[in-house]
């Protein structure tokens, strides 16, 4: 599971979840840029290091844990 979160003095008003599949904001500014952001090019770019890195790097971390 990727999760991308962005704060603003201690508070969560965006994250992005793999699981999810999209950006979920937490505040109305967070919502509005959600919003935004799951229509445009961020989303695209946040799937794209879901699979640069987490899908490429998941069998490495899961056999040292085992």
């Amino acid at each position: 599971e990727y999760i991308d979160s962005y704060y603003f003095n201690q508070v969560e008003h965006i994250r992005f979840n793999s699981t999810v599949g999209k950006y979920v904001g937490y505040t109305e500014h967070g919502v509005k840029n959600a919003e935004t952001w799951n229509k445009g090019s961020e989303l695209a770019q946040e799937l794209g290091e879901l699979e640069r890195y987490c899908k490429h790097n998941a069998a490495i971390y899961y056999g040292a844990v085992l």
